[in-house]
């Protein structure tokens, strides 16, 4: 389940049947979203491969590598109920062996949103998602869209790079209240999860905002803004409007464009997007 020669020599079993490999790239911590991700990585494929690493690389040095939730035996039970056919958990020294030195970077996708506020992230997010493709070689990957700039720079990546794998990004899974699912939702205190929701309502309230042709995005991005700080003790790290594909601003909604907010709530930093025009 660990070793790198492993996977690959099921993988190849796999392909030699003629079934179609998918790759889920997860950091562990499962919800309803990664079962989401596998079962829909199972509608396409016919051997679906979880990976749970928690990657060091693409955290800072003040962020939460060190609590980040390590839940590695419930994960086994829900990846396994949700299709998947082989865990790959590596451990560090699996993935980043003595004298590991390279870097995989999209430079330009870095400069905006969660870039600057995250130096090194998206290389370490680049590094980590290339060996696992280069390790598992699945046809598929399955992505989910909460991570929207991550998935544009995987996108990015694996077009500049050639690599030969298709990209599936599937919708946000939320909770009843709107919530974007995500595993730091458990660090939420009681007060501060009854607030989270407005997160939801405040990117919702855009998308009626357009429905109804507005689409000057200085205005919507100040419409959202102030609905976002009505929030009681809500840290508003970005609200920005960006083209879905390039994540530069745009003046006027006239191609789809990225709805994208981070909000510290407590010490939670939460982020949420909803894609609109075009």
């Amino acid at each position: 389940m660990n070793a790198v020669a492993e996977v690959r020599g099921a993988v190849s079993a796999a392909k030699a049947a003629g079934k179609t490999v998918a790759l889920v790239p997860t950091m562990g911590a499962l919800h309803a979203g990664h079962a989401e991700l596998i079962r829909a990585a199972k509608r396409h494929a016919g051997f679906v491969v979880v990976s749970i690493f928690v990657n060091p690389t693409q955290f800072g040095p003040h962020e939460d590598f060190g609590k980040y939730p390590r839940t590695l035996e419930a994960d086994l039970t829900l990846a396994t109920a949700s299709g998947a056919d082989w865990i790959f958990a590596p451990t560090v020294a699996e993935l980043y062996p003595a004298g590991f030195a390279s870097q995989v970077e999209v430079p330009a996708l870095d400069r905006m949103l969660c870039g600057p506020r995250r130096p090194g992230h998206f290389r370490g997010v680049c590094t980590v998602v290339l060996k696992l493709l280069n390790i598992v070689q699945p046809h598929l990957a399955v992505f989910g869209a909460k991570d929207a700039q991550q998935c544009a720079v995987l996108k990015r990546m694996v077009r500049d790079l050639d690599v030969p794998v298709e990209l599936r990004i599937e919708p946000t899974v939320r909770e009843a209240d709107g919530l974007a699912l995500s595993s730091r939702n458990r660090y939420l205190s009681t007060a501060d999860r009854s607030l989270a929701s407005r997160i939801y309502q405040a990117l919702q309230t855009v998308l009626h905002r357009v429905a109804a042709g507005k689409i000057d995005v200085a205005r919507l991005q100040s419409g959202l803004l102030a609905d976002l700080l009505t929030i009681p003790g809500a840290q508003v790290d970005y609200a920005e409007i960006v083209d879905a594909e390039s994540l530069e601003p745009v003046n006027l909604l006239r191609r789809p464009a990225l709805v994208a907010v981070a909000i510290v709530l407590g010490t939670t930093r939460l982020i949420d997007n909803v894609t609109v025009g075009g």
